[in-house]
């Protein structure tokens, strides 16, 4: 390892900008020269990410073994020898496994570098239910991990009793923004190409468009009423040929479907009520940036949302669609009431979910995995 800067290898199933990849963004553009990065997906087109990443940073995106594929001695032979030339790797999610297993099995005959895996959620497949074949997987890659991080207490509760790792390893780090970037209110275009409806409130949503964000749900929901909801999309995937098709069947004629945008603290605030649709979350950084915006909000019951919000807007914290739709109608239905609950998920994100105490957690983390406490700090 350099002296002054380690070499941080970020293994991703896919790295197009979503809660993981905007956190671990957000760190690098922190430490700035303090650490060179090296970034590799196993969907090695899925890179959309790369373009929030701050130009002055060092980071690379090098040719590697494929991270995806059948397990296989030579496969990880090959991975374990890719990662050995770095000082620090770090997994992420389900989509990385393979990587934490070849580092599991060179480990037993060869020196590694420290491995730190992150796990954020659930894909589609095991949005209703984890795989036992999956958790038997994991159970054993992670066996000479360094640290397991989780930014919820549901995943941490399934790191240390499905998966069986020991409690010592098992990190909870609580996704944090920088509440202060959302308190100016947003420029009236900051949506490029958003046009509003007249006498209708804006319901938006910040997501990968992928099938577990279940943004069909959030279609429906709104559709039920479309004379006063208009629904702004925000994101890029492979849904968005489906959410268009499930608008224009229920007749959702002024969605606007706006595409990846970074720096949600210029736009979020636009909205008037932020939703959340999916089938599965952990801790959705998109809901605190909402909260530090000031916006009420209605969600599915998934995850640590419940507690997450402020205790007045649990009650639009829902099970169900019919439920998300009437949660939508209500609080459209009261000015005063979107407004009591906006201010009150403001003041939780600003005492709860302070970006700093998220730096230092990792910093500290990665600096102990480092043997260099303070070289991120």
């Amino acid at each position: 390892m350099a002296d002054s800067q380690p070499h941080i290898l970020h293994v991703h199933g896919s790295f197009t900008l979503g809660g993981k990849e905007a956190r671990a963004i957000r760190l690098m553009n922190i430490w700035g020269d303090k650490a060179r990065h090296s970034i590799v997906s196993a969907a090695p087109d899925a890179l959309g990410a790369r373009a929030a990443i701050d130009p002055a940073v060092q980071a690379d995106f090098p040719a590697s073994p494929p991270f995806a594929g059948r397990p296989g001695v030579g496969r990880f032979r090959d991975i374990a020898n890719f990662l050995k030339k770095y000082d620090l790797i770090l997994t992420y999610n389900w989509g990385a496994m393979d990587a934490a297993m070849a580092h599991r099995v060179s480990s037993s005959v060869s020196a590694m570098p420290p491995l730190i895996h992150h796990e954020d959620g659930f894909n589609a497949d095991e949005a209703a239910g984890l795989k036992p074949q999956r958790n038997l997987y994991r159970r054993v890659a992670l066996g000479r991990a360094s640290a397991l991080v989780v930014p919820s207490v549901r995943l941490e509760g399934i790191a240390r009793h499905v998966w069986k790792q020991p409690a010592a390893k098992v990190h909870l780090i609580r996704n944090g923004i920088d509440t202060a970037r959302y308190a100016d209110p947003p420029a009236p275009d900051a949506i490029p190409g958003l046009r509003r409806s007249p006498g209708k409130l804006l319901v938006g949503t910040l997501a990968g468009l992928r099938p577990v964000k279940n943004i069909p749900r959030l279609v429906r929901a709104v559709a039920a009423h479309k004379d006063r909801l208009q629904l702004v999309v925000v994101g890029e995937g492979p849904e968005r040929d489906a959410i268009l098709a499930q608008a224009a069947t229920h007749g959702l004629d002024d969605l606007h479907m706006a595409g990846f945008m970074d720096r949600p603290w210029r736009f979020v605030g636009l909205f008037d009520i932020f939703a959340l649709s999916s089938d599965s979350e952990q801790f959705p950084i998109s809901l605190v940036e909402a909260m530090a915006a000031g916006l009420p909000v209605a969600s599915m019951d998934v995850g640590d949302v419940i507690n997450m919000v402020a205790p007045e807007n649990r009650a639009f914290v829902v099970p169900d669609e019919a439920g998300l739709a009437a949660a939508l109608g209500a609080l459209a239905a009261d000015p005063d009431l979107r407004g009591r609950l906006g201010a009150a998920n403001r003041d939780r994100a600003v005492r709860d979910y302070a970006e700093q105490a998220m730096v230092d957690a990792y910093a500290k983390l990665y600096g102990e995995a480092l043997a260099s406490p303070d070289i991120l700090r």
